[in-house]
């Protein structure tokens, strides 16, 4: 995995990122996730449509301030491919869901390569799908067999750079020409994306965004602005993405009265953190509106005396920021005397279910150091 397929993080600390052992799941089970994240994904991009149309709703969500006018006053740029993923954890009461990452979701090559590595040694079984070539294939679509993809991620993190070098290597052995950048590699004429650098100038045909809407929103406008709005150049994912990647999108279905049942059905009970008593009941948990990776997921129990206070600060300085959740209990696995927690991270491309990235935690939060998991489907019944 580190040295042909561009998973560079293989050991965290002194744990493998890698489980030793695969996740299986039958085909019927599959099914239903599957058919579950198709519906998520219609219904998400419902909301997100009305809600773009509604700024006045964009400060409840917690949209970054630079993003406000520009949605206003221009259309959406369009999307070359539209990537989401949706966080499964299987419970005593069924399936529950705790956020879809709509923006810049990763896990492309555990999801692609490993399970298909891990399902060599284990007969009977198969990966759920391809993400990976779910994506590339739709770019093709729009870029042509022999276009110019350009891969932006934020230069220093390793974790996204293997992403993005994953998706360039998949994309040139399609045929179409893929290069890396940064967003100040990018110049904009009528709307139109250029590359410029030191390695490769010219037009590009569509643009791979794994760069944090909210990060981008920190940048200069010039560079990022046309990824969201009024672009030409075709973008996976564009940066309206960065509506529903908000942990606080719930607090507005109401006010939009776009129906989402499934969502309703899968999520639990999700309130601003002035209206639940969240530093005295464990039963609800709290988190920023544009955590990553579960950075800022707070539980009281699981967290020292001193990092539950800078949490608990943090929360109360800039309560229109955060969102308390209801806690669940997700189903353990046993592993070697301790207990690992799955996590089951659903993809859909362009509407259709195309693969998983399975993860199991450690603790009771699926952070960074959780571990990756090849998930596998049953052939047999």
């Amino acid at each position: 995995m580190q040295l042909s397929h561009h998973k560079w993080d293989v050991q965290v600390g002194d744990l493998s990122s890698l489980a030793p052992f695969p996740l299986l799941m039958s085909r019927p089970s599959w099914q239903v996730l599957a058919r579950l994240a198709e519906r998520l994904t219609v219904e998400t991009l419902a909301v997100e449509r009305a809600l773009f149309a509604r700024p006045d709703l964009y400060s409840q969500i917690a949209l970054p301030r630079p993003l406000h006018r520009l949605f206003a006053q221009h259309a959406a740029t369009a999307a070359a491919a539209r990537v989401m993923r949706f966080d499964f954890h299987y419970t005593p009461d069924g399936w529950r869901i705790s956020e879809v990452n709509s923006d810049v979701p990763g896990g492309f090559t555990e999801a692609t390569n490993f399970a298909r590595l891990v399902a060599t040694l284990v007969p009977g079984t198969s990966p759920p799908g391809d993400p990976t070539h779910a994506l590339v294939e739709s770019l093709a679509n729009i870029a042509g067999d022999r276009g110019v993809v350009a891969l932006m991620n934020a230069p220093g993190h390793m974790e996204d750079h293997q992403v993005v070098a994953h998706l360039a290597a998949a994309l040139r052995r399609r045929g179409l020409q893929a290069h890396l950048i940064s967003p100040h590699h990018l110049r904009w004429k009528d709307g139109h994306a250029q590359v410029e650098t030191a390695w490769c100038a010219g037009q590009v045909d569509a643009i791979v965004r794994f760069y944090q809407a909210e990060w981008l929103a920190r940048l200069p406008r010039r560079h990022w602005s046309p990824l969201f709005v009024g672009g030409q150049t075709p973008v996976a994912n564009p940066g309206i993405a960065a509506l529903t990647e908000s942990k606080r999108l719930p607090l507005v279905w109401d006010a939009l009265g776009t129906a989402v049942p499934t969502w309703r059905q899968l999520l639990p009970e999700t309130r601003p953190i002035e209206a639940v008593p969240w530093r005295s009941d464990g039963g609800w948990l709290i988190k920023s509106a544009y955590s990553n990776t579960g950075d800022t997921v707070s539980i009281r129990e699981a967290m020292s005396k001193t990092a539950w206070a800078r949490r608990v600060w943090s929360a109360r300085l800039r309560p229109s920021q955060w969102v308390a959740q209801r806690r669940f209990t997700i189903s353990p696995i046993a592993h070697l005397g301790g207990v690992l927690r799955p996590c089951i991270g659903v993809y859909t491309v362009d509407g259709k279910c195309a693969g998983a990235y399975a993860r199991l935690a450690r603790g009771p939060v699926v952070d960074f150091s959780a571990c990756d998991a090849a998930l596998l489907i049953c052939d047999e019944a």
